[in-house]
């Protein structure tokens, strides 16, 4: 049974929930709770804001274990009440700590009644994977009637995009929908190959968004606004695997910003304070961002 939703919810997620079989050569698999998303929640929930993740999760033991950790950290999950089986990803790390994924995912979101929310993020395989990502994309539309600003991040996963061009497309429908869009430089290469990822966020500004966001590794995140660019450098850290530091990332920057047309000199701030999440997530294993207090400890924290 989905938990109550909270009547003054502050954030909004949708998209699917997985579980990441975390598999290292030489070492016994490590079943993690994941999906970005579903990590973008809980990251949120984490860091004191009210969050519902609307989802699908399967009644088996991978959902189990999954519903189990969003709602531990504070995540009111709200399913369709589809009897799906929990998506499964098998992470493979190299000895660098980079992750590659094999999936097997199915996304057929049912039609919903849309939370009402101030924030609405989406995220990854729910806005392109069909049937689900029409229903998706149509509680965007919903959300900005209403009022509530919108945040997306395509999270590139080449395997489950399926065609290239139908899968810029949709992305490209999800970025004009949007007030903040975060995309790593690795997904601006595949949806655009050869374009510089600057270029490609300046044209995605010209989309609608308010702010493009673009993370690039270890060498820090940029964002474009229509006032001017903003930059931070990554925080050193010491990496034990890159399982959902994007998503961390996208939490903390959610968190962070005030409004939804910042000025770049608040959007510093904010780049600062996601890239010293994220460089907490990379130290540790899994997909596991930092509460309040781990990030106030750092010195990129902004309140």
């Amino acid at each position: 049974m989905p938990e109550p939703i909270p009547a003054d919810l502050d954030f909004l997620v949708i998209g699917e929930c997985v579980a990441d079989i975390v598999r290292t050569p030489g070492r016994p698999d490590r079943p993690h709770p994941g999906g970005s998303p579903a990590n973008v929640a809980y990251g949120l929930a984490r860091l004191g804001r009210r969050t519902t993740l609307l989802t699908q999760l399967g009644d088996d033991p991978y959902g189990e274990l999954i519903r189990a950790h969003l709602v531990s950290g504070g995540v009111t999950v709200l399913t369709d009440g589809q009897d799906v089986a929990t998506p499964t990803a098998v992470v493979t790390l190299d000895p660098s700590g980079s992750a590659s994924y094999e999936f097997a995912i199915d996304w057929s979101l049912a039609p919903t009644a849309l939370p009402r929310a101030r924030h609405v993020h989406l995220g990854s395989l729910a806005s392109v994977q069909e049937p689900g990502a029409a229903v998706a994309r149509r509680l965007l539309r919903e959300a900005r009637s209403t009022g509530a600003t919108v945040s997306y991040d395509p999270n590139v996963r080449p395997a489950l995009f399926g065609d290239h061009r139908s899968g810029v497309a949709a992305v490209e429908h999800c970025v004009g929908l949007s007030d903040l869009v975060k995309a790593s430089d690795e997904d601006l290469a595949w949806l655009y190959p050869g374009i510089p990822a600057r270029d490609s966020a300046a044209r995605w500004l010209t989309l609608g968004p308010a702010a493009v966001v673009v993370t690039c590794g270890r060498d820090g995140a940029f964002a474009l606004t229509p006032a001017g660019e903003a930059r931070t450098e990554a925080p050193p850290t010491t990496v034990v695997d890159t399982v959902g530091a994007g998503d961390s990332f996208m939490s903390a920057l959610l968190a962070t910003l005030a409004t939804p047309r910042p000025a770049p000199d608040a959007l510093t701030a904010a780049l600062r304070t996601a890239a010293a999440a994220a460089a907490i997530t990379v130290s540790r294993a899994g997909a596991n961002p930092p509460t309040s207090a781990e990030l106030a400890g750092t010195s990129e924290y902004r309140a």
